[in-house]
């Protein structure tokens, strides 16, 4: 493997770039991420993992949003992280543990494509939790569930959750992609939010099944969240609209998301990978 050698892949059109800390001689810096992340001047993607050595799992990872900011988890982040272990050999196990900012997660390869490549990835998401203080949410009450929120000129009912970084989960008849491309932001920023929040605007279909759409927390818009996925799930089975197996279908796709009595998640899906390369001398020398 090159210097500066990257992978770029995505789960359901959610696409990251990703990079092994030990095999790359510039630093990753809040400029790198966003000259990077931007379509025109770098490679383009929804955000940066990189692998770095780990003392409590078996790899660590830390994810990186577009506008320079670190994430605790990611669901999608997670599953192409765990394709680029697998298939460039740093691991030939089909299980293993990552150690991320909101906490160690297990991983198990499902099934290998025809390249002999990891295609469909399933990641321990850790468990739900629905303490407001540790959202965190700024408000005296226990939980934030099924709460009034005056956004601008609009009033929601909102149910926020943790899983492993902060959502607000939000229930509507009718999904509207303007009314999320306006509201989320300012939601997402909103002031009883310390860490900002990623937030769902979400149309239960049935017990099994729910259709989302996504404002991302420091990526904006997205076609494919999978700790959204497992957010939307937590809250609907809290609130008694799901059982504890659910298809959450978003516009880039569908994932599995499996939820427990003791609110431990699992999520499944594909990965896919777009493209590989190395970082010119000129880009790099750019960033100086």
């Amino acid at each position: 493997m090159e210097k500066n050698f990257f992978v770029k892949s995505h789960g359901l059109g959610n696409d990251y770039i990703v990079f092994d800390s030990e095999k790359i001689d510039f630093e990753i810096s809040e400029n790198f991420i966003k000259k990077i992340c931007d379509v025109h001047y770098g490679v383009g993607s929804d955000g940066v993992l990189v692998k770095y050595p780990s003392d409590i799992a078996d790899f660590k990872l830390r994810i990186f949003n577009p506008d320079g900011s670190e994430a605790e988890k990611s669901g999608n982040g997670l599953r192409i992280f765990c394709k680029f272990l697998y298939d460039y050999g740093y691991t030939s196990k089909r299980e293993f543990t990552i150690e991320t900012k909101g906490g160690v997660v297990k991983a198990k390869i499902e099934e290998i494509n025809t390249f002999g490549k990891a295609k469909v990835i399933t990641v321990d998401m850790g468990k739900a939790v629905f303490e407001a203080e540790k959202i965190p949410v700024k408000t005296d009450k226990k939980e934030f569930i099924g709460e009034k929120l005056k956004v601008a000129d609009k009033e929601f009912e909102v149910n926020c959750v943790s899983v492993g970084n902060p959502h607000c989960v939000i229930l509507r008849e009718n999904l509207d992609e303007d009314e999320i491309k306006k509201y989320g932001p300012l939601i997402e920023n909103h002031p009883i939010f310390p860490n900002r929040i990623n937030v769902q605007f979400v149309k239960p279909i049935s017990e099994n099944e729910a259709q989302i759409l996504i404002w991302e927390r420091g990526a904006g818009f997205t076609y494919a969240s999978g700790s959204s996925s497992c957010a939307v799930a937590s809250v609907l089975v809290k609130k008694g609209l799901a059982k504890g197996d659910i298809t959450i279908k978003m516009i880039g796709g569908e994932l599995k998301i499996s939820v427990d009595q003791d609110w431990n998640i699992k999520m499944t899906g594909e990965v896919q990978e777009i493209c590989s390369g190395v970082l010119s001398k000129e880009f790099l020398e750019s960033l100086k």
